[in-house]
């Protein structure tokens, strides 16, 4: 076995938030290696022609953090779309809710971003650092009473670490490994997701309706060459999910239209469909002596309010924070105290955000009468108090509360 190569900090997980975490700790003294089975290379000279089918919806804070990090440029110089509007109602009855950036005098409530173009955004600017970046698929060892921790490469090449940061999604290899705990629920839906052509231009509006099967939400994508797309997902019982996944294009935009009201006129064209199980989990503990999680490998939730991405990017700047202020004070990087500290940040307003989507696919998922009547009085009423729309709004720009310095603007 070869000679071990040492670094403060090894990331294993080369998506968006791992990658973040790369560089945000990029300019200190650090020594920091990214491991990704996939491509570390950048390809962001020019987006892909056709739209990748996963998007993400960032909020002001996100964007903030990428403005820190300069990669929005980046995304902006490729492919993202604001949404100003949103626009939400019950399939079932007659509330509804809209919301308007103009309330909080901002362009945008949000940005829908390709995840495809904010990796590449993240690669590229991580190629100007000196962190280090293997393309492998790690095997971890570990021995729970030392100070360091080894990851062995499929080249045979070694790597010792002072902290492992698991970035390695919702099925997490470093969490299991490190036998870190999580709870899990099972959603009972599968969620499809793809990309159309519609016949009508969104206006910058996010669309969802809340029908009886589950949420269906069209979010708005950049117009090319005259042409209008929305990147759609689409949360289904999983029989019906699987009848959805077997029709023909022509028969599921059908159905799609007639789902979504025609809203946005005929649905012209769709890419490849892509169908997952939608699951909660969430860590018991975020760490384990030098084993740290974050994102998905800490926590999962309902796509029903675009949130997951901007929960992995907090724990990313919470992360950062605490790793950095440890190191300038000299202290130990990976100490029990240093990762306790980043979890009870974090795990607090993970647990809140993880209930009320919990709630809320209850809440839109029951056929009960009586709470189908609760919903719609609840969104008429929400509707007409401006102020509580406002606050609304402001959660969801999520810029409240106590921030880290990576999340703010500057």
């Amino acid at each position: 076995m070869e000679k071990a190569h040492t670094f403060d900090v090894i990331i294993i997980g080369g998506g968006i938030v791992g990658a973040s975490l790369a560089l945000a700790l990029s300019d200190s003294n650090l020594t920091i290696a990214l491991l990704d089975q996939r491509k570390l290379n950048a390809s962001y000279k020019k987006p892909a022609a056709k739209f990748s089918s996963r998007v993400s919806a960032l909020t002001e804070a996100s964007i903030n953090l990428f403005q820190n990090l300069n990669v929005w440029p980046r995304m902006l110089a490729q492919r993202v779309c604001p949404y100003r509007y949103m626009r939400i109602w019950d399939g079932e009855g007659t509330g509804a809710i809209n919301f308007d950036a103009n309330t909080v005098s901002r362009d945008a409530i949000g940005y829908i971003v390709e995840n495809d173009v904010i990796r590449n955004a993240l690669l590229a600017e991580l190629e100007k650092t000196t962190v280090s970046l293997y393309e492998s698929q790690p095997e971890v060892t570990f021995d729970l009473d030392t100070s360091q921790k080894q990851v062995v490469l499929s080249n045979g090449n070694v790597l010792d670490g002072k902290l492992l940061v698991a970035a390695d999604g919702a099925e997490s290899r470093l969490r299991k490994e490190a036998d870190i705990v999580s709870s899990q629920k099972d959603y009972m839906h599968h969620c499809i997701v793809t990309t159309v052509e519609t016949d009508h231009y969104h206006h910058d509006t996010a669309w969802q309706i809340f029908l009886d099967t589950g949420p269906l939400a069209f979010l708005p994508l950049p117009s090319i060459n005259k042409k209008h797309y929305c990147s759609v997902v689409w949360s289904l019982v999983p029989d019906q999910a699987e009848s959805i996944m077997a029709l023909d294009n022509k028969t599921f935009c059908e159905r799609l239209q007639e789902a979504f009201e025609k809203r946005l006129g005929y649905i012209i064209h769709t890419e490849p469909r892509v169908c997952f199980p939608l699951k909660q989990r969430h860590a018991l503990n975020y760490y384990r002596r030098n084993v740290v999680l974050v994102g998905d490998a800490a926590h999962t939730i309902h796509p029903l309010a675009g949130q997951g991405l901007n929960l992995g990017l907090m724990d990313t700047a919470v992360l950062t924070e605490e790793i950095l202020r440890a190191n300038r004070r000299q202290d130990n990087i990976a100490g029990d105290h240093i990762l306790a500290r980043y979890q009870r940040r974090r795990k607090g307003d993970n647990t809140t955000m993880l209930k009320a989507m919990a709630g809320f696919q209850h809440l839109f998922s029951a056929n009960d009468l009586t709470v189908r009547w609760l919903r719609n009085s609840g969104l008429k009423t929400i509707n007409n108090f401006p102020i509580l729309k406002e606050l609304i709004i402001r959660q969801a720009l999520g810029i409240s509360g106590n921030l880290p310095a990576l999340v703010k603007a500057h």
